[in-house]
């Protein structure tokens, strides 16, 4: 129980300080979507949430508006992602709106990748069920392997059967090991792992979690 109120308080602080330092960030970011690429600048998504409740997750928009049907992941050189699009995930900027989330309740700091409710079929399969029992967050260790991995997949169908079942393991590890102190961890990660990204680094070791 102490955990939980910590971490949701954690959630609010680092919501309200982040839109304090970075809302430049979301300025210039909103100027240069509207000009670069016609159409509203937030995409929002309806994701899978905490015990399968749907809720709206919110995104800088970086694909085109006519960009189609939702599709599993964002393979290599995607065609409808435009190109300040590639920029803003690569630093993944497009995520920050999702402080927005924070505050509301929907999401956490650290947690399992909300997915598309169009693609969250795995959700309910045996024990991949219990990652519905967890808030979902910014980000987790599936997420940044899908960040460092999944998106180097140029077919859906070899993403779906060969990076999904890593990456879904990767979700229960979190699930079986969650306190507030591992989220943390998972936070300098985060950082760190961006920062290699922007600095042009492009081979990262597959996580230790998964050669458990």
């Amino acid at each position: 129980m102490f955990d939980k109120a910590l971490t949701r308080f954690w959630d609010i602080l680092f919501a309200v300080l982040f839109l304090i330092v970075f809302s430049w960030v979301y300025l210039l970011t909103i100027v240069i979507i509207k000009i670069v690429s016609p159409g509203p600048v937030i995409y929002k998504a309806r994701r899978i949430g905490l015990h399968g409740r749907l809720f709206t997750c919110y995104k800088f928009r970086s694909m085109r508006v006519d960009s189609g049907k939702v599709k599993l992941t964002t393979l290599q050189n995607d065609d409808r992602v435009f190109p300040f699009g590639r920029f803003i995930r690569k630093t993944k900027i497009d995520e920050i709106p999702q402080v927005v989330n924070l505050l509301k309740g929907d999401m956490s700091i650290v947690g399992p990748r909300p997915e598309d409710a169009a693609n969250a079929e795995f959700y309910y399969q045996g024990e991949y069920k219990h990652i519905l029992d967890v808030k979902p967050g910014l980000t987790s260790l599936a997420t940044l392997y899908d960040y460092t991995h999944g998106e180097r997949y140029e077919s859906i169908e070899r993403y779906k059967t060969e990076f999904v079942p890593q990456k879904l393991k990767l979700e229960m590890y979190y699930v079986d090991h969650k306190s507030f102190l591992y989220d943390n961890w998972l936070i300098l990660r985060t950082i760190w792992t961006i920062l290699m990204m922007v600095c042009g680094k492009v081979h990262f070791k597959v996580p230790k979690e998964l050669r458990k």
